[in-house]
């Protein structure tokens, strides 16, 4: 048994270039999905709701490490299949082999990675990903609904959208000072009846939303063409209420580890059968997602071996073709699960048992027969 997790010079020297390669790699991809995704997400925060930098940027510091948790099948793949492709193309494969070594014995340290990334990626998907999530959405909650305006700005409009771009409310706030706003004019189209304009000297930042004090609210009917007048005291804009909404709707998406998605799915009340079929997919998910990096290894290992007349590294479009047909199974499946037609536990394992076949035909041929 001890023999098995010993490493030899040679499971060094393979580690060493694997785990190189697999650095860049959760660099590079890592910063495609923050490129792609959050950060393009938060910058529109930023823009239209006057989220402030420094809170937008714990909230990319908080999801570091879901991204981190996605990045690594993907690392574990493209460093697997550079390496080894680098070794066929160096003819040290072929040294390898002439020595008696068998390409098994040659993706043993690898895949002896491959299980402790999966190991891992388990602990940090049941303990730091819940919470780094949950952190981030009370934080983007808390930026939204306490409106940090920038202290000291000047004739500055705010557009709150619906429905993705629909315009739902227009803010104008001559300034802003001493966290409290002067002059504010707030034109509401979010009633296809009515439109309505708010208007008063003054206004702060509440839990609940903007408060304005002493407001003039003019209301005008599209369909009886009148207008009505009236004055409040104190009255508050829920500003931000479509995003808060998706928050709370999503309050259960990634912020659960399997444990609890178990003691959730126990209790019968209050959870919705759509609601309840993405959270059985969800809690499979937490089991299948981290064995991902195992299979992916498996099926990069053979198609990286590159035939001796071939003297071009051909690993990266490997990779980049093996991830997106992971992708491709794994968007097809989740959306047949979420439809009902398949099992959740079927939509959730249907990639990795699709990948493990071919894989493991794959590693068959180039591996037990050469």
């Amino acid at each position: 048994m001890k023999s098995i997790f010993k490493l030899t010079r040679l499971d060094k020297y393979i580690l060493k270039q694997v785990l190189e390669v697999f650095i860049l790699g959760v660099i590079i991809f890592t910063s495609i999905i923050f490129a792609s995704d959050t950060f393009i997400r938060l910058i529109k925060q930023m823009s239209m709701y006057g989220m402030p930098f420094n809170i937008a940027f714990m909230i990319i510091i908080l999801n570091l490490p879901s991204v981190i948790v996605m990045t690594i099948p993907m690392s574990c793949l493209f460093s697997t299949v550079m390496t080894i492709n680098k070794l066929c193309l160096n003819s040290e494969i072929t040294v390898m082999r002439s020595c008696g070594i068998s390409i098994a014995r040659i993706a043993k340290p690898i895949f002896m990675f491959a299980a402790v990334l999966m190991l891992f990626m388990v602990l940090i998907n049941e303990t730091v990903v819940p919470r780094t999530v949950e952190q981030s959405k009370i934080l983007m909650l808390y930026s939204i609904t306490q409106r940090n305006i920038p202290e000291g700005k000047r004739n500055f409009t705010l557009k709150e959208l619906k429905d993705g771009n629909k315009l739902k409310r227009l803010f104008y706030v001559e300034e802003c000072k001493n966290s409290s706003l002067k002059n504010i004019s707030v034109l509401d189209v979010s009633d296809i009846n009515a439109v309505q304009i708010l208007q008063a000297k003054t206004g702060s930042s509440q839990i609940d939303g903007w408060q304005f004090d002493n407001a003039s609210i003019y209301t005008i009917f599209k369909s009886e063409k009148n207008l009505s007048t009236s004055w409040v005291e104190k009255t508050v804009v829920d500003f931000g209420v479509e995003i808060q909404k998706q928050l709370l709707q999503d309050k259960d998406s990634g912020i659960h580890n399997f444990v609890s998605l178990v003691k959730l799915l126990r209790n019968k009340q209050d959870i919705q059968p759509d609601q309840r079929t993405r959270l059985r997919i969800e809690m499979w998910d937490k089991i299948a997602f981290p064995l991902t990096t195992v299979i992916l290894v498996l099926i990069g290992i053979p198609l990286a071996i590159t035939p001796p007349r071939v003297r071009y590294n051909r690993g990266f479009l490997f990779s980049i073709l093996i991830i997106f047909l992971y992708y491709l199974i794994r968007a097809f499946s989740y959306s047949l699960g979420e439809a009902g037609t398949i099992t959740p536990i079927l939509a959730s394992w249907s990639p990795n048992l699709i990948l493990f076949l071919l894989g493991t035909l794959l590693f068959y041929k180039k591996a037990c027969k050469i």
